[in-house]
């Protein structure tokens, strides 16, 4: 929404900052060839402009055109830099698409990317071709693309109602709202046609089938208007923009729009109307403005109704209500927001207003006229309402309301009086010039603190006091003096004037105080919103909070199973009636009002109430109260459309939290299935092969081979069948630590020892290297389970065995840091690439050195991990500092006992 306030000489802040962000931006360009339908040329328009630009000097390459067998395409491509197409292969199938990365590699000025919506080969990087777009766009170079006007998401709908096809691969809008050029390529239907008829389009067989259906000259007609409406809404802005930009005064005449002005008046709803039809005539836009200033806080019930039933009337009928604050005169911010939204048409009702009144308070229509300059003012009567003339002005009921009740005006009087009372009293010091002073300090207090009524009754009050009591002859009414007269009719207009300015602050204070509030509450929510982590706790805070803020009862009701649901509610509510589900189904459905006071299914209990975002109707919203009438008033509709715009953007947020933790669940889940698949076909079925071949030489060869070649065999049976032993045995312990089942057996024990036993478990896994053992002297026992504590041994060991190469030194350490006892094993190969050090332990994940990767299922070191913090320890990676190679650290707490026994040793 425009700013109405700002000045109008001066540029629009928002607007400089947009046109600075688009020349500063390092984004490319993006031109779109717009068509109605396949066929009007948009391929070939996109070629010429871009061999044109080729011409020029710009470097030009065509990341990938369809020219679908035409002729007249294919030529305009030769002589172009064609980037060759990437190879897919698909279900046995071969598929071409783009190659982005060789596009952003090549980083061309400007690059010909065809069919914007094309929905790329899985496999590709993005499944869309528009997401190769914008990664083009965002690394700085240009891009011309085409685009049909039926794959904009936003016509789909219209689209499928046209052409009775639906479309299924769509762009969002907002790629087209973000392209910096749009050209539409326009073709007649006719001549569309007979191109059609004339193989140009598609060939023969499915031409004939195109054009009983898809090319009638009807549905082609009606997608060519779409095209045209569509880049009209776009050059629309852009002027809108710059007139904003360069602080240039409208209207200009360049597009029709139209706004109506809305009151309280009953026949505002025949000015909505006479905009409409007048919109309709004009092919233009239209709003429905009402100006919501100090004067609408006297306003009662039955008129804010009246104002809030104008504008659902003008939603209903395709314009667009808008609210705007009011701190000119009303003539003044009515102008203000036509000039910068450049509407060209002013609808306004005929006032019935006295001569008298308009003299007094002025005439907005009057001043609309004579403030519109270039905007065309349209004065209409508006419909009459039945009995044939205006209904007098209901009386404010609602609570503080002082128009009715007499004691504001009973302590105007009371305050006048002890004002006069006042001034008597401090004659004989201060005068009788300055007991108008006081008495004008009565007027304006009683304006602040009670508005215009009571205060002119003071200004009378006091006038009449003044008179009587302080000029000449005292004590009657009458005035002698000529210069008494005068100062006498000056302090009444002084007071008058006073009274009048001092009662509008008031109301624009208490306007601003309300406005004040209620956006500090709607910051509170926001707030509370932004900490909420699950969806239920969204929608408690949300129900709680409009029923706090509008004192209704409110559920909650999202879909659920196919239909709809209660989810939440405040006061706790957990089913509706029969009238009321048919209503909330209905208002999730078609995503408008239904229920109590709506158009549809009025005899429901509860108003249900749509809550939308971008991605669709999310649920719904239900209000329910024990008050008679209309649930919402103007200001109440524009709170619950706040309120649930909030709530359905955090249900959003929390589902979209919940769709990614679902989609990085699912990623992970296959990684690590294609990673044990992996271990199984490859690291498995080695040693399986082994076996298998050295089982069947034995059989088939076994008087042929000498002893020594026997037993070659047999011990290769023996290390593969030991090589698959540990990696079943690693899948079998990663499940039991996954599953929370291993339970350590601890007890006091002597490292040493088990590091002994862990050595000539793996003799022969480390017989090409050369082990070394170095053990402080007088360590402590250790509180730790011997079994699962071998096994951590012979999985580092395991794993130093693997990626430290032959004859190098593999050394083992224990020493005694304060309360724990640390165990180093370090090798002597390439050491943990850069930034593993804590990948190391991930489950399936293997260390890669130039292109080869060790063989092993890579969870050694993970379950080696998970049984060290099983024991309460824990393990560590990092590289040496003295040499090559890794170092594996692992720490464990020793008991209190066993220092004890270990320093009384020593």
């Amino acid at each position: 929404m425009p700013d109405e306030r700002r000045d109008p000489s001066r540029p629009s802040p928002d607007a400089l900052l947009d046109v600075a962000r688009r020349e500063e931006s390092p984004r490319g360009r993006l031109k779109v060839f717009l068509g109605a339908a396949p066929g009007v040329g948009k391929t070939y328009e996109m070629l010429t402009v871009g061999r044109a630009r080729a011409k020029a000097g710009i470097d030009v390459v065509v990341g990938i055109v369809e020219t679908h067998g035409r002729a007249e395409t294919e030529a305009l491509v030769e002589g172009l830099d064609v980037l060759p197409r990437r190879q897919i292969d698909y279900h046995g199938a071969v598929l071409e698409e783009m190659d982005l990365d060789a596009l952003l590699a090549r980083r061309p000025a400007l690059a010909l990317v065809d069919e914007l919506a094309h929905t790329n080969a899985p496999g590709s990087r993005h499944p869309k071709r528009f997401q190769d777009v914008e990664e083009l766009l965002d690394a700085g170079i240009d891009v011309h693309t085409t685009l049909n006007i039926q794959h904009v998401d936003s016509l789909n709908d219209v689209v499928a109602q046209i052409t009775r096809i639906r479309v299924r691969e769509t762009v969002p809008d907002g790629i087209l709202d973000r392209a910096d050029d749009i050209k539409v390529v326009d073709l007649n239907p006719d001549d569309l046609i007979q191109r059609l008829k004339d193989g140009k389009v598609y060939v023969p067989q499915n031409a004939e089938r195109a054009l009983l259906h898809y090319f009638s000259r009807g549905n082609l007609t009606a997608l060519r208007e779409l095209a045209l409406r569509r880049t009209a809404d776009r050059v629309d802005d852009e002027l809108l923009s710059h007139m904003r930009a360069n602080a240039i005064s409208g209207p200009w005449g360049a597009g029709e729009r139209v706004l109506v002005c809305i009151s309280e008046d009953p026949r505002s709803h025949g000015l909505v109307r006479y905009a409409k039809r007048l919109a309709d005539r004009l092919h233009a836009p239209w709003t429905a403005l009402t100006v919501e200033g100090p004067r609408s806080a006297s306003l009662g019930e039955a008129e804010r109704d009246r104002i809030a039933e104008a504008l659902r009337l003008a939603d209903r009928l395709g314009g667009e209500p808008v609210t705007i604050p009011g701190g000119r005169r009303i003539a003044e911010d009515v102008l203000a927001h036509a000039r910068a939204s450049n509407v060209i048409h002013i609808v306004v009702g005929k006032s019935d207003r006295s001569r008298l009144f308009e003299l007094v308070n002025g005439s907005v229509v009057h001043d609309l006229v004579r403030g519109s300059g270039n905007i065309s003012v349209h004065v209409i009567s508006g419909e009459t309402v039945e009995g044939g003339s205006r209904p007098r002005r209901t009386v404010d009921t609602a609570p503080g309301s002082t128009r009715r009740s007499p004691l504001p005006y009973a302590l105007a009087l009371l305050a006048t009086g002890s004002a006069l009372g006042l001034a008597l009293l401090l004659q004989p010091l201060l005068g009788v010039e300055n007991a108008d002073l006081i008495l004008l300090t009565a007027v304006v207090a009683v304006a602040v603190r009670l508005g215009l009524g009571p205060s002119l009754a003071a200004v009378v009050s006091a006038s009449l006091a003044y008179n009587f009591f302080f000029l000449p002859p005292l004590y009657t009414f009458t005035i002698a003096d000529p210069t008494n007269i005068a100062a006498f009719l000056l302090f009444t207009l002084v007071a008058i004037l006073v009274s009048n300015l001092a009662a509008r602050s008031r109301k624009q204070a208490v306007v601003s105080q309300a406005r004040a509030s209620a956006t500090e509450r709607l910051y509170g929510f926001s707030r509370k919103l932004s900490s909420c982590g699950t969806l239920d706790d969204v929608l408690w805070a949300t129900a709680a909070q409009v029923a706090a803020m509008l004192r209704v009862r409110v559920v909650l009701v999202l879909p659920e199973d196919g239909s709809v649901a209660v989810r939440a509610g405040y006061p706790p509510e957990d089913h509706l009636d029969e009238a009321d589900l048919a209503a909330a189904r209905w208002a999730f459905d078609n995503e408008r009002p239904a229920g109590r006071g709506a158009d549809t299914l009025p005899g429901a209990r509860r108003l249900f109430l749509p809550m939308r975002t971008g991605r669709g109707t999310l649920g719904v919203i239900g209000l329910d109260s024990d008050a008679s009438g209309p649930l919402l008033t103007p200001e109440g509709r524009r709170l619950i459309d706040a309120l649930t715009d909030m709530g359905a953007l955090a249900i959003e947020r929390v589902r979209l939290v919940e769709d990614l933790d679902r989609a990085e669940r699912a990623a992970e889940t296959d990684r690590l299935r294609q990673a044990l698949l992996t271990s199984i076909s490859h690291d498995l079925r080695t040693p399986l092969a082994s076996v298998l071949g050295a089982a069947t030489t034995l059989r088939d060869l076994d008087e042929a081979l000498p002893r020594e070649s026997k037993a070659d065999l047999l011990a290769t049976i023996v290390a593969e069948s030991e090589r698959l032993n540990r990696f079943i045995a690693n899948l079998l312990d990663m499940t039991r630590l996954e599953a929370g089942a291993v339970a350590p057996n601890l007890a006091q024990h002597d490292v040493a020892e088990i590091v002994a036993t862990a050595l000539r478990r793996m003799e022969k896994i480390l017989a090409d290297h050369r082990v070394v053992v170095e053990m402080a002297p007088g360590l402590p026992p250790v509180s730790l389970d011997p079994v699962l504590f071998e096994q951590v041994l012979v999985n580092l060991l395991d794993n130093a065995a693997k990626y430290a190469p032959e004859g190098t030194t593999v050394t083992i350490r224990g020493s005694r840091e304060g309360a724990s006892l640390r165990i180093d094993l370090l090798d002597e190969g390439e050491g943990l690439p850069e930034g593993d050090a804590e990948r190391v332990f991930e489950k399936f994940y293997r260390a890669r050195k130039g292109d080869r990767v060790r063989a092993g299922t890579g969870l050694g070191l993970a379950i080696a991990r998970g049984f060290i913090e099983a024991m309460g320890g824990r393990l560590t990676a990092a590289n040496r500092r003295e040499r090559g190679g890794a170092v594996f650290s692992l720490t464990l707490p020793v008991s209190t006992t066993a220092q004890s026994a270990s320093e009384l040793a020593a």
